[in-house]
């Protein structure tokens, strides 16, 4: 049996790390993890989708959504799911070579 490293496959059928196709992966991914994040997050904590929901203004089916795709989610909406949440949120932002970061 053969065994293939994970990020070789990557290179091999998404793309390199650098190239348009492999960011847009990468991206979706980390985007998929944050609402994986909430959803274990609000279950930690014992609250239901519609509590959560109603901590931060929004229908249960807006919570549900949020934790299956995170895609259009914005920032000041991650913001108030976290901090209904009492979860600390730090964002990195990488801009020509440097490192910003905001807590």
């Amino acid at each position: 049996m053969k065994f293939h490293d994970f990020d070789k496959l990557k290179d091999k059928y998404i793309g390199k790390i650098g190239t348009e196709k492999r960011d847009q992966y990468e991206f979706e991914l980390k985007l998929d993890i944050l609402g994986e994040m909430i959803k274990q997050t609000r279950k930690e904590r014992s609250l239901t989708q519609e509590q959560l929901g109603e901590l931060i203004g929004v229908k249960k089916s807006e919570i549900s959504k949020l934790e299956r795709n995170a895609r259009n989610m914005t920032i000041s909406t991650v913001l108030k799911i976290f901090q209904a949440l009492k979860a600390k949120v730090n964002f990195k932002i990488e801009l020509e070579n440097r490192d910003w970061s905001l807590a």
